[in-house]
């Protein structure tokens, strides 16, 4: 792996963990081996660095959604399986969505890490309202508010499953949502 890469990797884990205020460059270039004023070959701040990890963060998330797109025919089993890109991050050491994390700090984040985080929400939320609408559930005219909610319950429930280190209360709401009809059972 290349020391871009290996930042990259570095930085993302630390920010789903302690979001954009807890990356620490000094930090971050002692665990990929290098020495602080190397980071910065790669990165010209916190900020390019930040604005870098959000970006392939949304990159990563839309080609999840995509693939779960092509690998599943029914709308209905799309729509059921989106809930698991949250649950991921949970499962890997009880971490959060670093957008959501982010958008957390959305006040404190420089412009080019806000336009990131935004884009992160606006992937989510475009796929949603496209898998709603192909379910013939949702009219196209209001898809986008359904999308919206449906997106804003996951990640809350991701929130507070992470905030009590218990994967089982994130489930436990997914269920919930489902019989409340907001996600397809």
């Amino acid at each position: 792996m290349s020391a871009r890469k290996d930042i990259l990797e570095a930085a993302k884990k630390s920010a789903q963990a302690h979001g954009y205020g807890g990356l620490n460059i000094r930090d971050l270039a002692a665990e990929v081996g290098i020495k602080a004023a190397s980071l910065y070959y790669h990165f010209e701040s916190k900020a390019d660095l930040a604005s870098a990890v959000a970006k392939r963060y949304w990159q990563d998330a839309a080609a999840d959604l995509e693939r779960i797109w092509d690998e599943n025919s029914d709308p209905l089993e799309r729509l059921r399986l989106f809930p698991g890109t949250f649950r991921r991050a949970l499962e890997n050491e009880n971490r959060m969505c670093l957008c959501s994390f982010m958008g957390a700090e959305y006040d404190d984040l420089p412009d080019l890490v806000k336009r990131e985080v935004q884009i992160f929400a606006d992937v989510n939320v475009a796929w949603l309202q496209k898998a709603l609408v192909a379910t013939g559930s949702v009219a196209p005219e209001v898809s986008e508010g359904r999308a919206k909610a449906v997106f804003a319950a996951v990640a809350g429930a991701q929130l507070i499953a992470r905030s009590r280190a218990d994967i089982s209360l994130y489930d436990t709401f997914i269920d919930n949502y489902r019989a409340a009809g907001l996600l397809p059972a």
